[in-house]
């Protein structure tokens, strides 16, 4: 196996939750990682998200050594460059525009680079993967759409439903992403996605990251690595090569209060078992191949060995998110 492939790769992670702190930001360097999107929202609003804002202006201040902020597609190169690891913020709920159109504009200017439309449930914009019933998008949603192409945010439907999600594609002037699932087909699962929505993604220049939740993956915790490689080679035959990446959906040193947080917010007064299983009540055991950041090279070598050319593996480990975030950072130019 080529093992310098992996250090000369810009490398991508399209979703962590981790609970930052030096040490992570190591293992990430450790491993290889140019460019990470943080989850900075799950449920808080206007306020609270400008905190979450402000604790990472704190962290970079602290680590500037380490990490650096990603305010365009040119930062995740200089990154690269600087032997640094990028930090771009994301959503991954509709809660920090709240009911305003206005703020997405705000909140993009502020660095998050993208927001997904619902986290689980109905949201103002759409339906989430958990709902009985699929509504599709909003009339707000049709707004805050069009206004987050406007602007430059991209569209995540990492926990929507499969209508709304189809219904997003279709109205998005711009691609969007599915930053942190798999294939319904590789492992049931409410967050996962049909191939209906998988090719739908791919058409419309969308891009999928793979998740390395155990939950949603075959056999669990106890997924190989080369089951996860057949997945992401059959996806490649099913959307493209040029179409997928990772998104790991890492929650590295959370407590059990958080996972409560991100299934409950504010909303319900029950703990909520995410995929309706008391027996996923607490965090996952780590896959053995993939325990923390440093482990990315694994992720290389399994992909290698699965018979992915050195240009392909490049692909999937970040260079298809580079190429996605080129175009889908950049604000619609209004030419008259």
């Amino acid at each position: 196996m080529n093992t310098q492939l992996h250090k000369d790769l810009i490398v991508i992670d399209g979703l962590q939750y981790s609970n930052w702190n030096r040490t992570i930001f190591e293992q990430l360097r450790a491993g290889g990682v140019t460019m990470v999107h943080v989850t900075i929202v799950y449920h808080e609003q206007i306020r609270e998200t400008l905190l979450r804002i402000s604790d990472w202006n704190r962290q970079f201040e602290q680590h500037s050594d380490l990490i650096m902020p990603v305010k365009n597609a040119g930062d995740i190169r200089l990154a690269k460059t600087l032997g640094k690891v990028g930090i771009m913020f994301g959503a991954q709920n509709c809660s920090p525009v709240e009911d305003d159109i206005g703020m997405v504009e705000i909140m993009r200017e502020l660095n998050l680079m993208i927001m997904q439309l619902t986290y689980n449930n109905q949201s103002l914009l759409a339906s989430g993967c958990y709902e009985a019933v699929d509504s599709g998008v909003t009339r707000f949603g049709r707004q805050v759409i069009a206004e987050m192409n406007r602007v430059g945010m991209v569209i995540d439907m990492s926990h929507s439903a499969e209508r709304s999600t189809l219904e997003t594609i279709e109205l998005s002037q711009r691609p969007i992403v599915i930053s942190h699932a798999n294939p319904n087909s590789f492992h049931a699962a409410k967050r996962n996605k049909s191939d209906t929505v998988l090719k739908s993604l791919a058409q419309s220049g969308g891009l999928l990251g793979f998740s390395l939740y155990p939950f949603h993956l075959k056999h669990g915790s106890d997924c190989s690595l080369n089951d996860f490689c057949d997945m992401v080679a059959n996806t490649a035959d099913l959307m493209g090569i040029g179409h997928i990446g990772i998104g790991t959906d890492l929650c590295q040193d959370q407590p059990l209060s958080i996972l409560e947080w991100m299934r409950n917010g504010r909303w319900s007064k029950e703990m909520d078992y995410g995929e309706g299983s008391k027996a996923n009540a607490d965090w996952p055991r780590p896959l053995s191949w993939f325990r923390d950041s440093r482990d990315f090279p694994n992720i290389t070598k399994g992909l290698q060995e699965r018979g992915f050319n050195d240009q392909d593996v490049a692909k999937v480990m970040g260079l298809n998110w580079l190429n996605f975030l080129d175009d889908a950072l950049q604000p619609n130019v209004v030419t008259s």
